[in-house]
């Protein structure tokens, strides 16, 4: 009876170090950021900051937050929606608010369409969204700061590059 006990209790030990999974952690990368450089329009070669930029999505009242708000900057890194085929962007350069709070920076509307690819990575990590055939949409004004762009990788897999190019 006692081996009995042994073997049984052999096989519990067994069976509950078979059933152990190890621990994921999630080291692969994340859904990728969309990767904006600013060129100066009439020299197109050389990259040009952007005076206190400020990106909203739209319909938020947040700015987003993958750079400092109103910086000088000529790139940023700036995430899409994983859960529509587009994502609009309120594009403000010099960006300021008046004593009543309301924006006073010159503020142009862009939009950037794409087709969402779901790739699993891992138990740990799940799905990232990679992007493809990216487009975008310049909502046109009579004061337009942003004056063409131009798409250098419509496939978006990483946020190691540029993706688009805005000349100002």
């Amino acid at each position: 009876m006692q081996k009995l006990g042994w073997v049984l209790f052999a096989v519990l030990c067994i069976l509950f170090v078979a059933s152990c999974e190890k621990d994921d952690i999630c080291v692969e990368g994340d859904t990728p950021l969309l990767v904006l450089e600013f060129f100066d329009a009439a020299n197109p070669t050389a990259n040009k900051n952007v005076t206190a930029l400020r990106i909203l999505g739209e319909g938020q009242s947040t700015a987003v937050n993958t750079f400092t708000d109103r910086s000088n900057v000529n790139n940023v890194q700036i995430p899409l929606r994983t859960e529509t085929d587009a994502t609009t962007f309120l594009m403000i350069s010099n960006s300021a608010t008046n004593d009543g709070g309301q924006e006073t920076g010159n503020i142009d509307t862009l939009t950037f369409n794409y087709e969402r690819l779901e790739d699993f990575t891992s138990r740990a990590c799940g799905f990232i969204v990679n992007y493809d055939s990216l487009t975008t949409n310049l909502q046109s004004g009579s004061d337009n700061w942003i004056l063409d762009i131009e798409i250098v990788r419509a496939n978006i897999t990483n946020s190691d590059s540029t993706h688009v190019k805005i000349f100002h």
